[in-house]
């Protein structure tokens, strides 16, 4: 298993953000996301009645909704031991196929990281 220590300094610190947003709003899952200029999208899940997102769906939407136009990075904290398939596909069609999902758990010990291809 590998430390978030062992992350270089942008990829913990997404991370970070993640678990940040996941713990702040006691929501299920944490995600960021980083642009291709840098910026970072942090969110949580949203469970409303007529909207069910997952936190990395809503991280990417933050950062399209705000003129990103590629991904570098996406990071999920979460209980789950991989990204879901919708939560790739969210990646990959903003960042393409071999934009890294991090995946972390809630204690912030990256679990692993995939391709969102």
């Amino acid at each position: 298993m590998t430390e978030s220590t062992d992350l270089g300094p942008e990829d913990r610190k997404i991370v970070t953000l993640a678990r940040s947003a996941r713990a702040r709003n006691g929501v299920p899952e944490g995600a960021a996301v980083r642009d291709e200029t840098g910026r970072t999208y942090v969110a949580g899940t949203v469970q409303l009645e007529s909207l069910k997102l997952s936190a990395l769906q809503t991280a990417v939407a933050m950062a399209v909704a705000s003129g990103a136009t590629s991904l570098e990075a996406a990071a999920v904290v979460s209980e789950a031991q991989t990204p879901s398939d919708a939560d790739r596909a969210a990646v990959r069609d903003l960042g393409g196929p071999d934009t890294p999902v991090l995946l972390a758990g809630p204690d912030g010990t990256l679990r692993g990281s995939v391709m969102a291809g």
